[in-house]
């Protein structure tokens, strides 16, 4: 059967409740992916799953119900938005105090609080003090930890275990056990005390209250902690919503019309008043403001427009009036762009996390087996009933895999979210993990090292040639062009001829038909007087093979260039220059930022530029290309990096891994030093968490461990995994 087209499959978004560990994510996802036709990726981190089903595949009826076979529950996302059925996006975003799970937390630490104190500190002990214990701690299990058990229970019922599962049969255990101590035992005499132990004592008048209602509360702390965390690395996400318009004018047949805008057309003109957004990517067509564009640039002033200037979605507009045609439909706006980057780069899942699925499939489990062990073993031991039972309780306690579950996809969504605030845009957790490794970078000159704004020098026509005549054959050609020469050549003369038949000269020019003859602009090979001091470009004209004479382009080497490029050696990173302008010019402004000669590459074609990562690719060097023209695009496909420029040609951007919303070398360095700081604090928290449990498991085993010690020490293996992610907020840029 042939395969079906990528573009004939559809692409469907559901938010996910019930998750609460990897285990419920690689779940649900292995239940999707059971479907006819479907190919699902499920995050844990974002609570969502993204499908890609045949033609001929489920219907999303279909696909719900199998979410619900798994045991959890789900609703399609359409904007953002999803149904009630799949969480409450308002109440995500109520301060914490007034949401459901800050309810909870409030009430069990208030319960929990005097249950602690009392049962730790034998002088407080009064005659009964235990029964207050038991009213304190009951509503603090039954309520407080209601989400746990119910979760564990429906898990049950669809044959799963997970993180839930441990919590929930560990806190009942304890509560039983002290309930049965109470009524059965001599736990409830008057004279009744306890002594704090570190490990499990299990005296027959033994009563675990507090770890019930310390346990439930820590995790509720850290289940907290989680929710902040995940609504704070979506609030980029929510903020770019936020700027899309849903409604603006549009001006048809002369008049004013008030329309959705995923019903205008490109082509169309819309009218953008002081003060509102610009609701679809465009060109003004009249008019002039200044318009805020911080959170699509990172740029903190306004950014001055005119007639012919772009003018994206998303921006506020200033105090002009503007007419704004549009060139982009709603979803294919920068906005939307970039909120499906953002979303999708939050959702992957890095390598490094493949290893945690592989071990929280069977780490719940294995857990269950354990800790019947240990209560086989002490039983076998002759140790007793009460020793064997806590000991048991405390293996179910410590064990909860929540720091694991959470380790590399809370890192992941937190540093996008940084990633965003640092102007980078990046398609994906994997490319987290590459970038950090990266030994080499390749870097294009114009638009990178340079400013990129191009500008005619001076214009030597060949004999009887006149010079406006050559500035008007040269502009038709690149009439449209989007690399920065030909923008420079064709606003020199507005009202240039057209050309027909225009095709580029990979790595060497281009060339039309201008009044019936074929005019070509090339870079040639001899040296221009004076270059390799002012790293003048040149282009030499001809018209149907004969001379027509050259013009001479200047540009200017980025402010902080130098300076950067020193910061990348300090980094361990071995910059190169790799260009397609002339050798002159290419050897003036690696002189003008530090880089040696011997590492300069001019004339390179789009063939040179892939051969060079190809060749460090051969010699086992992990090499980033950065870059913003067309010539290269197969290079940035090809390196273990590629990082576009957001002002380059849409095929760079679409062929990079990471785009940089500006156009200098720092936004190489921060993308570099945030993928090195995300891996470090993945690895960081997946230390801890498979050292936590390797060193406790035994430690509670061998019952020299407090069920409620124990349950604390888990709880705050999470808060660490997730404080330890949250410092990725404090990576702040090389260059504000």
């Amino acid at each position: 059967m042939p395969d079906t087209k990528e573009e004939d499959r559809r692409e469907l978004s559901l938010a996910v409740s019930g998750m609460s560990c990897s285990a419920c994510s690689a779940r649900v996802q292995k239940k999707l992916n059971k479907l006819p036709g479907v190919d699902a990726r499920v995050s844990i981190a974002t609570e969502t799953a993204r499908v890609s089903v045949e033609p001929s595949g489920p219907s999303l009826d279909e696909l719900i119900a199998a979410v619900r076979a798994a045991g959890y529950d789900a609703a399609e996302l359409q904007g953002g938005q999803a149904a009630s059925a799949a969480g409450d996006e308002e109440e995500a975003r109520r301060p914490w105090w007034r949401t459901d799970r800050g309810v909870r937390l409030l009430v069990s630490a208030a319960l929990s609080l005097p249950v602690l104190v009392v049962s730790m500190v034998p002088p407080l002990q009064f005659p009964y003090w235990q029964w207050v214990v038991l009213a304190l701690t009951t509503p603090v299990y039954l309520w407080g930890g209601w989400p746990f058990h119910r979760t564990a229970l429906t898990n049950l019922r669809h044959g799963g275990v997970t993180m839930d599962t441990l919590v929930s049969l560990g806190t009942t255990a304890a509560y039983l056990w002290s309930l049965w101590a109470l009524l059965f035992g001599s736990a409830g005499d008057a004279a009744m005390r306890m002594e704090f132990s570190l490990t499990a004592s299990g005296a027959h008048d033994e009563i675990y209250f507090e770890t019930a209602a310390v346990v439930v509360t820590v995790l509720l702390v850290g289940k907290l902690l989680e929710d902040r965390a995940k609504t704070s690395s979506r609030s980029t996400l929510h903020d770019l919503q936020e700027r899309q318009a849903p409604r603006c004018t549009v001006l048809r047949d002369g008049a004013q019309a008030i329309v959705d805008t995923a019903d205008v057309a490109v082509g169309e003109r819309v009218l953008v008043r002081p003060g509102e957004l610009v609701p679809l990517d465009g060109t003004v067509v009249e008019g002039a403001s200044a318009l805020e564009v911080s959170l699509l640039t990172g740029e903190s002033h306004p950014a001055e427009v005119a007639e012919g200037d772009h003018a994206p979605a998303g921006a506020v507009n200033g105090n002009g009036r503007l007419i704004v045609e549009v060139t982009a439909a709603a979803d294919e706006s920068t906005l939307s762009q970039l909120g499906r980057l953002i979303a999708d780069a939050q959702e992957s899942r890095a390598p490094i996390q493949q290893l945690v699925d592989r071990v929280s499939l069977y780490f719940v489990p294995g857990i269950l087996v354990i800790s019947a062990l240990t209560l086989l073993g002490h039983l076998i031991a002759g140790q007793g009933a009460e020793a064997a039972f806590t000991s048991a309780v405390a293996v179910l306690i410590v064990a909860c895999p929540c720091a694991l579950g959470l380790a590399t996809p809370l890192a992941i969504m937190v540093a996008t979210e940084q990633g965003a605030k640092l102007n980078l845009v990046i398609r994906g957790a994997q490319v987290l993990e590459a970038a950090a490794g990266v030994e080499e970078v390749l870097i294009d000159k114009t638009g990178t090292m340079t400013t990129g704004e191009m500008t005619i020098a001076r214009v030597e026509p060949a004999d009887g040639v006149g010079r406006e005549e050559l500035l008007a054959l040269a502009a038709a050609v690149e009439a449209g062009s989007e690399h920065p020469i030909g923008r420079a050549i064709a606003t020199a003369v507005p009202d240039a001829p057209e050309a027909s038949a225009v095709e580029a000269i990979p790595g060497s020019g281009i060339a039309g038909t201008v009044h019936g003859a074929r005019v070509t602009l090339t870079r040639p090979e001899a040296a221009v007087p004076g270059a390799d001091r002012t790293g003048l470009t040149a282009v030499a004209i001809t018209r149907a093979g004969e001379p027509l004479g050259s013009i001479y382009l200047s540009d200017e080497i980025r402010e902080h260039s130098a300076e950067d490029v020193a910061t990348l050696r300090e980094m361990g990173v071995k910059p190169a220059l790799l260009t397609g302008d002339n050798e002159a010019a290419a050897r003036w402004a690696a002189e003008a930022v530090g880089i040696p000669p011997e590492r300069v590459t001019a004339h390179a074609t789009p063939q040179d530029k892939l051969r060079a990562v190809e060749r460090l690719h051969d010699a086992g060097t992990r090499v980033a290309v950065a870059g913003d023209g067309l010539n290269d695009a197969a290079a940035l496909a090809r390196a273990d990096l590629g990082i576009a420029m957001q002002s380059g040609a849409e095929t760079a951007i679409n062929a990079a891994d990471i785009t940089v919303l500006r156009n200098d070398v720092a936004g190489i360095i921060d993308a570099l030093r945030l993928s090195r700081s995300t891996l470090r604090t993945i690895k960081g928290n997946l230390a801890w968490a498979f050292l936590y449990n390797v060193l406790l498991v035994p430690v509670a085993a061998l019952g020299l461990l407090n069920p409620m010690l124990a349950g604390v020490a888990m709880a705050l293996s999470s808060v660490f995994v997730v404080l330890n992610s949250l410092r990725l907020r404090g990576l702040k840029p090389h260059r504000a």
